[in-house]
Parts: structure tokens; sequence; C-alpha cells
């Protein structure tokens, strides 16, 4: 794709068009994945294809992290509650406290960690719209050149099976007409010579490698 054309997909007047309509994720569709077989993905397809897929993982990524920090945090609470000082005076108070200051600093860190997690996670679905617009964009710039690609190859094949019908019909008249020259020299070699003397000549022809087909 030159670079004249690759500006023209990427300058906004396709992406423009697309602004409201709703493009389903095509990664996730088997039938756009089907378009592609036996025509090979283009390198631009590949490449929004793999950044697609790649926001896809880091969205599941994120997730799975904000459920898992969520849980460690609601460890660390209940931890803090545990070893909060009920007033007794055991002698743990002192390591209770300590515990207690720790758990709650590595809240905070977790609390940072969430928080940068659900940034990422709000401008994702907008990264992942734009991307797989691209990505629709030049799947059908493929499709398109592979649509006129395919014209061309069917009206050639259309010109050249008109043709071949023609020199058919002609070959097939010429074979008849020869199937009924034979027949008629046969039955009046058959009629001149008798069927015994035209068995010497079908012999005698026959070792010359000359064999008559009646």
């Amino acid at each position: 794709m030159s670079d004249k054309k690759t500006s023209k997909l990427e300058n906004g007047e396709f992406v423009k068009a697309l602004e409201d309509v709703k493009v389903p994720l095509l990664v996730l569709d088997e039938k756009w994945h089907h378009l592609f077989v036996g025509v090979g993905k283009s390198k631009e397809v590949a490449e929004w294809e793999t950044k697609v897929n790649d926001l896809l993982k880091l969205q599941g990524k994120l997730n799975q992290d904000l459920k898992d920090l969520k849980k460690l945090k609601t460890n660390l609470m209940n931890s803090i509650v545990d070893n909060m000082d009920d007033g007794s005076s055991d002698g743990n108070g002192a390591l209770r406290q300590k515990k207690m200051e720790e758990n709650k600093r590595l809240i905070d860190e977790i609390n940072v960690k969430m928080e940068e997690a659900e940034d990422q996670l709000l401008d994702i679905p907008r990264s992942l719209d734009e991307a797989n617009k691209m990505l629709m964009i030049y799947s059908m710039d493929l499709c398109y050149k592979k649509l006129r690609t395919n014209a061309a190859e069917i009206e050639e094949i259309g010109t050249w099976i008109k043709r071949i019908r023609v020199e058919l019909k002609k070959n097939i008249i010429i074979k008849q007409a020869d199937e009924q020259k034979n027949e008629e020299i046969y039955t009046y070699m058959h009629a001149i010579l008798g069927p015994k003397m035209l068995d010497v000549f079908d012999l005698k022809y026959e070792e010359d490698g000359e064999v008559l087909d009646t």
C-alpha cells in the first residue's frame, strides 16, 4: 500500500464516516476471520488486529488486577480490625500496632494501584473503539481490492469460457462430420469389396499402425 493510500485511509476521512457507526469487535467475530481464508491479511490489518488484541488483553488483565487488589485490600482491612487494641494488656500491643501500621501502608499502596488501574480502564474503551475502527477500514480496503481482483478474473474466465464454447461447438461439428464421412467411406468399400476382402485391407492397415475406427 502506497504512502498516499495510507494517508488517505488514516487522515480522518473514513474514521469520521464511522463516528456514529457501532462497529462490533472484529477479532471476536468468526465471520471476519473467515474473510481472510485463502487471501491472507495485509500488514496493516495484522498490525491493527494486534493492537486490538493487546488492548483486550490489557483490559482483561486490569480487571483481574482490580479484583485481586480489592480482595487483598479486604483481607488487610480485616487484619487491621483483628489486630486493633481492645484494651487488654497481653504484652502484644506494640506488635499489633506495628502490624496495623504495615497493613495501612500496604492499603495505601493498593489504593494507588487501584486508582491507576481504574484510570487505565477508563481510557481503554475509547482506544479500543479507535483501533477497531481502523481495523475495519483496512479490512474493507483489502476486501474491496479482492473484489476488484476477483471481478477482473471472473470477466477474464467468462471470456475464455465463451471462446471455448464456440471452439467446442465447431470441433463437435467437425468430429461429427468426420465420423459420418468415415462411416460412408467404410460402407462404400464394404459394398464394393465385400467383407472378406475388406478384412484383408483392415489387417494390413492394422499392421501398418493405421487402425480404422469404425
